[in-house]
């Protein structure tokens, strides 16, 4: 009779690197969670399907005040997948696990409910000048998005004029559309629309996303590059293909 050896599976780790939002509250946390309930209001579905990190860097708080924080924010189903910049004693097996070591990236500044008609005071966030009503389902920005700029339209399609450069960031709740390259950062259908597009004359992006699904430059499909492209999402995979 021959032995049989059965040799169990090994596991398989796969290594995944995702984009994340980082909130940073600040102190009264009552004050800044009527300010993040407005934003809310304002665009539903904000938060919805982010991963978010919790930002309390330079923050004088007691764990009891961290951890109602993480729970006023799950009540409001902001999910916490992370702390960054706690101390050790703040944490514990009831909270989110400690985080560093993130890549900056281009921040987003929202303005309060009562500033709501002034600029933004950030340079490098773009945002249409006048308020936008509600019925608005899309936005032209006829300037380029250069670097460093971040350009967040939740509520529907961004259409640029012009080209977004190596370090920019276009995120929109519909689909994108750019009339030069697209060198940067595109997200499309943020807000869970997973039939939104990308359009661009010149596909050169770092990064391309649509529904939460990513795509990085290295596994975009090289015969594509610096051509014009239109990029869509089917099933869980996000399809390219060149246009005429």
């Amino acid at each position: 009779m021959n032995d049989v050896l059965t040799q169990s599976r090994p596991i398989r780790l796969k290594g995944r690197s995702f984009l994340a939002l980082a909130l940073t509250p600040e102190l009264p946390f009552e004050d800044w969670l009527v300010q993040l309930d407005a934003l809310a209001s304002r665009s539903a579905g904000f938060f919805l399907r982010r991963p978010i990190v919790l930002d309390v860097q330079g923050l004088e708080l007691e764990r009891a005040q961290l951890r109602d924080l993480v729970s006023q924010l799950g009540m409001r189903n902001v999910r916490i997948m992370g702390i960054e910049g706690a101390r050790s004693s703040l944490l514990g097996p009831d909270l989110p696990p400690a985080m560093a070591d993130g890549r900056p990236a281009s921040d987003v500044e929202i303005p309060p409910t009562d500033e709501a008609q002034k600029p933004v005071p950030v340079e490098n966030i773009i945002t249409p000048v006048a308020p936008l009503p509600r019925a608005t389902p899309s936005i032209v920005v006829s300037q380029p998005v250069r670097s460093g700029q971040s350009l967040h339209y939740p509520e529907g399609d961004v259409t640029v004029v012009g080209s977004v450069a190596s370090g920019a960031e276009v995120v929109a709740g519909g689909s994108i559309h750019v009339y030069g390259a697209l060198r940067g950062r595109a997200m499309a259908g943020t807000m869970g629309n997973s039939s939104a597009r990308i359009f661009c004359r010149k596909l050169e992006a770092e990064l391309i996303a649509i529904d939460g699904f990513y795509l990085t430059a290295e596994d975009m499909e090289p015969g594509l590059r610096g051509k014009p492209v239109q990029i869509w999402l089917e099933g869980e995979a996000i399809r390219a293909e060149a246009l005429s």
